[in-house]
Formats: C-alpha cells, sequence, structure tokens
C-alpha cells in the first residue's frame, strides 16, 4: 500500500464511518467497494471486519448499559452455527459474488414493516437472526437491514434496539476476521499498520455522525436512509453483473 492510497484510505475510513454513524449500513457498504478495489476478496473482509469492529465497539461501548445481554447471546450461537456451515462448504468469497448479495439487499429497506412477524426478543428468533445475519456478513461483509427486520416488533427501547445491534455487530464482525485469518495473514505488516492506524478514525467518524444523526427527523432520516442504501445497492448489483459476464 503506498502513501498515497494508504492517505485515502484513512480519509475513506473517515467518511464512511460518518455515514455509518447517520444511516447505519450505508459507510460499510462503501467501505468495503473501497477494499475490493485495493485488495483481493478475503483480505478486503478481514480488514472490513477490523474497521467495523472498531467502529461497531465504540457505539456499543458508549450504550453498553442498554445491551440486552440474553438476546446478543442467542444470536450469538446462531452466528457460530453460520461460521461452521460456511466453513463446511469452504466458502471462499469473489468481488461479483459479493458485489451480487450486497445488490440485492437494499430490497429489505422498501419491504413493507408489517409483512414480518419477526421478534428478536423471542429465544428461536434470536438464533435465525444470528444465522441469516452472521452468514451473511462473512458472505458478504454487511448485514444491516437483515438485522433490523428483527427488531422491528420487538417493542425494546430505542436505546436497546441500538446497542444491542451495536453488540452482535461486534460479534459477527470479530467472527468475520477469524474466518479470513489465513487471507489476512497474507497481508504486509506495512498494510496492517495503515488500518491500524485507520481504526481510530472510524471512531471519530462515528462520534460525528451520531451528533449529525441527532439532527435528522425521523422522516428525513428513513427517506434518506433508504434512497442512499438503495443507490449503493445497485451500483453493487451492476458490478456483480458486470464482473460474472466479463
Amino acid at each position: 500500500m503506498t502513501l498515497l492510497v494508504g492517505s485515502l484510505f484513512v480519509g475513506v475510513v473517515f467518511f464512511t464511518s460518518l455515514l455509518s454513524g447517520v444511516f447505519g449500513m450505508a459507510g460499510g457498504l462503501v467501505l468495503l467497494w473501497f477494499l475490493l478495489v485495493i485488495f483481493p476478496a478475503g483480505p478486503a473482509m478481514a480488514v472490513h471486519g477490523v474497521i467495523q469492529l472498531t467502529a461497531n465497539a465504540s457505539r456499543a461501548w458508549l450504550s453498553r448499559h442498554f445491551i440486552v445481554w440474553r438476546i446478543v447471546a442467542l444470536m450469538t450461537l446462531g452466528v457460530t452455527s453460520a461460521a461452521g456451515l460456511l466453513l463446511l462448504f469452504n466458502y471462499a468469497p469473489n468481488a461479483a459474488t459479493v458485489s451480487l448479495l450486497i445488490g440485492l439487499m437494499p430490497l429489505l429497506v422498501w419491504m413493507p414493516k408489517h409483512w414480518f412477524q419477526l421478534d428478536a426478543k423471542r429465544p428461536s428468533h434470536a438464533v435465525c437472526c444470528g444465522l441469516a445475519s452472521g452468514g451473511l456478513t462473512i458472505a458478504a461483509g454487511v448485514s444491516g437491514p437483515l438485522i433490523d427486520i428483527f427488531f422491528v416488533r420487538s417493542h425494546m427501547d430505542r436505546r436497546q434496539v441500538e446497542a444491542t445491534k451495536a453488540m452482535i455487530q461486534v460479534v459477527a464482525h470479530s467472527i468475520k476476521i477469524i474466518f479470513y485469518l489465513g487471507a489476512a495473514l497474507a497481508l504486509s505488516a506495512g498494510e496492517w499498520a495503515m488500518v491500524l492506524l485507520a481504526a481510530p478514525f472510524a471512531m471519530l467518524g462515528t462520534q460525528t455522525g451520531t451528533r449529525i444523526l441527532h439532527r435528522l427527523t425521523d422522516a428525513n432520516f428513513r427517506t434518506w436512509t433508504r434512497w442512499i442504501v438503495t443507490g449503493i445497492g445497485v451500483f453493487y448489483f451492476l458490478q456483480g453483473v458486470y464482473l460474472l459476464t466479463r
């Protein structure tokens, strides 16, 4: 990684963490695209996991008193099961597969909420959420909209929802890093040094984005989130089709 690319990487980490602090998964999607440009798919997933782990851990720590640990424990069971299944099938990512999976994901933000009868407070639903979101996190890098649908009917306090979601993301990205550890070791010490240098900027961007979030109305937040995530999804889908047909 050259000094120019490294500096650009740090800037992208800050901007995408800020975007995630405001709109949720949007920043993670943009960051993953940038990483897929400069790294092969496996190492890109590992680096993405480190940055996302840092950003989510900072959110989880700031709201740690509101985490519902029972739900986190059940979802962790699902995430580890998903990782085991992917290992069993010897899953290896490629840019085309990742792009298509992410390209289809924004469909979830347009589905009416009343379609879902899911509740993360129910043990079986929490395990299923961990299994589905964990599998998607490891296979495609992100799973924000999928996790959301399990909290629609949970009747939990807003702070509990955000804190619990942040914590399960910490778990999922930690397991993703372990899953791609072999690919991560292929990176040079200099590249990992740049990743570690960028990690604090992920926390700074998250905190900045959170302050911006508090200034948005609920209506503006939902509208901007849908269109930003959809626009990114369309780009990913077209990229995936191009890579498959190239």
